[in-house]
């Protein structure tokens, strides 16, 4: 492992996977293409996990579990879902030393199996609506793995709802997207866009796909979580009616939607910086680190004496640290704590006992101060909530400064290339010129803003008259 992060100027890929290899976040596997969740990467998504899973609850949800073997058979059952998922699967053809007699896919989703038990569990207007999530890993072979962005194996979410009618399940989406904002924004500090995906890049069986796109650092688009409207569609292939209050049957109308553990990756290359990880207060799993500084054994008696009364304070309303190892020098574990992005350092010496001070380090500036140890808990509290704004205000502004409005094809190409970021450009609604645009320059439609305001204008590509611009960006 290399004794010094790779700067994000030299090579932006290889300092990604030096954060988080030296920070501890994961591994590699021996299995090709998964990865190995060490306990400060875990901490990380059980971090996210508990705050997301309070949403998902406080919205009448509730947690379930699903094999995570589907029987062939069900999964055919719709036949654009599995041809989207085909190149992915993983099949079971063996188990107790012998040939099964229907192969079982390794779930890369779970719509199959899941309404083909909610057929048995749905029969009545009174089951409506029906609101589930779980918590699970997922399986998708991948050709070309990347820690937390891409791996054989993830971690997820995936949430999954029937609904009487279109309306209900349109504003369930809706909701979801809300909740799912409230997260992305409101916590991890991170910008997006919200938009509805091109009928080319939607989620294999999906009448829309609602996605939420961010800007990395090196000007790219990344995923944050989708929300999927099917319609009928899964209803009719598993054959789940309710009966109306009239006493006619109907098809329910259904919904999913996810984030993944993919949203650390997200989190990584939005907001750290060449020193390490940059986390923002409200999903950190350690808030606060204080750092104690002696060199005889009567400093370090009065030393560790305020150091744990500070400790004490500081928890009862931040997870907080003592890093009191005697075997390294405090220069290195202040380095090792940037690296590890804690939002705030307290450093404290035999002077700042003598002084009735500590020393406050914020780690997404580098700003020190010293203030009194009766103020420490008002001012760290004031600080963490600074932090938190000022990521979120940070990574606003290098989206909006490096999204870009192109009304020509010469002008896409040549700013898609430098400086990159978003572009929004008109796009008439043809797949022919999506692909066209792709093929050329290798830039998707990332969404159709769901804020946008209709716009008369001309296809970027081919010039067909288009009421509506797009978001075009080269993406992970």
């Amino acid at each position: 492992m290399p004794e010094k992060l790779t700067k994000r100027s030299d090579d932006y890929a290889r300092w990604y996977t030096d954060v988080i290899q030296r920070a501890e976040l994961a591994d590699y596997a021996p299995v090709k293409g998964c990865m190995v969740f060490r306990p400060y990467g875990f901490a990380l998504w059980e971090s996210i996990k508990d705050v997301l899973d309070r949403m998902i609850k406080a919205t009448g949800h509730s947690n379930v579990y699903f094999p995570m073997l589907i029987p062939e058979s069900l999964f055919k059952k719709e036949a654009q879902h599995v041809d989207g998922f085909a190149p992915e699967c993983a099949v079971v053809t063996h188990g107790g030393g012998k040939k099964l007699e229907e192969p079982l896919y390794l779930r890369p989703t779970s719509e199959t199996i899941i309404w083909t038990m909610a057929s048995k569990w749905i029969s009545s207007y009174r089951d409506l609506p029906f609101l589930i999530n779980q918590w699970a890993n997922i399986i998708r072979w991948e050709m070309r793995p990347r820690l937390f962005l891409r791996t054989t194996e993830f971690l997820w979410q995936e949430g999954h709802t029937a609904h009487a009618d279109a309306q209900e399940a349109q504003q369930e989406c809706s909701q979801i997207l809300s909740m799912y904002r409230g997260l992305v924004e409101d916590y991890l500090a991170i910008p997006i866009v919200v938009g509805r995906k091109s009928e080319a890049e939607k989620f294999a069986g999906a009448e829309n796909t609602y996605t939420m796109e961010a800007m990395t650092q090196d000007k790219r688009a990344i995923q944050a979580g989708t929300v999927h409207y099917f319609g009928e569609r899964f209803a009719k292939a598993f054959d789940v009616k309710y009966q109306g209050k009239n006493g006619q049957l109907n098809f329910v109308s259904t919904t999913s939607w996810g984030i993944s553990s993919r949203i650390i990756g997200t989190l990584i290359m939005v907001h750290s910086d060449d020193q390490g990880l940059v986390l923002p207060p409200r999903i950190a799993p350690t808030q606060v680190v204080i750092v104690p500084i002696w060199k005889s054994d009567d400093q370090r008696r009065a030393v560790m004496d305020v150091a744990g009364k500070l400790k004490e304070m500081l928890n009862a309303k931040f997870c907080t640290k003592i890093d009191a190892r005697e075997e390294y020098s405090p220069g290195w574990k202040f380095n090792e704590w940037e690296l590890k992005g804690v939002p705030v350092r307290v450093e404290i010496g035999p002077k700042d006992v003598k002084n009735h001070q500590v020393v406050l380090a914020r780690r997404d500036s580098g700003e020190k101060s010293s203030v009194p140890q009766e103020s420490v808990l008002k001012t760290v509290a004031e600080m963490l909530q600074d932090i938190q704004a000022s990521l979120f205000r940070r990574a606003g502004e290098f989206m909006d400064a490096n999204t870009h409005r192109v009304d020509s094809y010469e002008e896409f190409k040549s700013t898609i290339g430098e400086p990159g970021g978003f572009l929004s450009a008109h796009w008439c609604g043809d797949a022919a010129c999506e692909l066209a645009v792709k093929e050329d320059t290798a830039a998707t439609i990332r969404c159709i803003p769901l804020d946008g305001k209709p716009e008369s204008g001309q296809c970027v590509y081919c010039g067909k008259p288009s009421e509506r611009r797009a978001v075009f960006a080269k993406a992970y």
